[in-house]
């Protein structure tokens, strides 16, 4: 396929990007991150091709290490997704170092948007809200309510992604707000949109959130959604992106967690109403 279209630009997005998931599936996740990774690179190589490379990086291969993260904090992965994804960055590194290929690697933390996949917690939490505001879904269980994300908008994330490729050099650049919240934070939000106070009681395994007016446990902990490693801190530094880019968020915090919740109770609805059927829907955010 390569061969046949002489891209100017790849943008290598593809990945088994859940990271609890990818405890569950390490060999396979492993191999679509990393192995799959270095193919494509062989193959522009292999076809001298001028391709000018994308790969997406993860916020993920920081870990542990104490935030802010930027394009000089050390990678301390904490699960087979994030192995896979530095083992996939350190290949870019040496085949643009090696062969003088055009590879560029963005470091993005995580973006979100109304398509995001139904798994993934943000667009997890505000579907059930939309379900659960339509009195289709009782409650949302979640796991480790402390976790804190750099929570972006996708739309403008790709736009970073393809700046770096205008470059007249390749290089690696982090990608995000420089802010940080946790999945509760984006709980209350989501369901505040949806008009539902929330409010904390409980601790622990046993934290809950009830609705303030009729006092209805909505959001419960289950020790099911736990990773068997945690990250508990990321927030990313973008300076750089900003400096030799041009790159800046456009969309906040609680204007994505808006967008995503207005989608969501709109899709559902439609969905109650019979309007649009499942397919159609799937379809959407793929």
């Amino acid at each position: 396929m390569l061969k046949v279209v002489e891209p100017d630009e790849i943008y290598h997005l593809a990945a088994q990007s859940h990271v609890k998931v990818s405890f569950e599936m390490p060999v396979y996740t492993f191999d679509i991150d990393a192995t799959g990774t270095l193919k494509l690179l062989e193959a522009v190589r292999s076809l001298g091709l001028k391709s000018k490379i994308y790969f997406a990086g993860s916020s993920e291969m920081f870990g542990s290490v104490s935030p802010p993260q930027n394009e000089r904090t050390i990678f301390n992965p904490r699960s087979p997704y994030a192995v896979g994804k530095v083992s996939a960055f350190q290949l870019c590194k040496i085949y643009r170092e090696a062969y003088g290929m055009w590879i560029s690697c963005g470091i993005l933390f995580n973006h979100e948007s109304p398509r995001r996949g139904e798994i993934f917690v943000t667009r997890k939490i505000t579907r059930a809200l939309a379900r659960i505001k339509l009195g289709i879904q009782e409650k949302l269980y979640l796991g480790n309510l402390d976790s804190k994300r750099d929570w972006g908008y996708a739309p403008d994330y790709v736009e970073a992604m393809w700046l770096m490729l205008q470059q007249k050099v390749p290089d690696d650049y982090v990608i995000a707000t420089g802010e940080t919240h946790s999945v509760k934070e984006f709980t209350e939000l989501a369901f505040k949109f949806g008009g539902i106070e929330l409010k904390w009681k409980g601790s622990g395994l046993q934290e809950k959130g009830v609705d303030n007016s009729n006092q209805k446990t909505l959001v419960e902990v289950d020790p099911l959604y736990f990773r068997p490693l945690e990250v508990e801190f990321l927030k990313g530094d973008a300076s750089k992106a900003q400096k030799h880019l041009g790159w800046k968020p456009k969309l906040n915090f609680e204007e994505l967690v808006k967008k995503m919740v207005e989608e969501d109770l709109k899709r559902e609805k439609m969905l109650l109403d019979g309007t649009r059927s499942f397919n159609e829907t799937w379809r959407t955010h793929i």
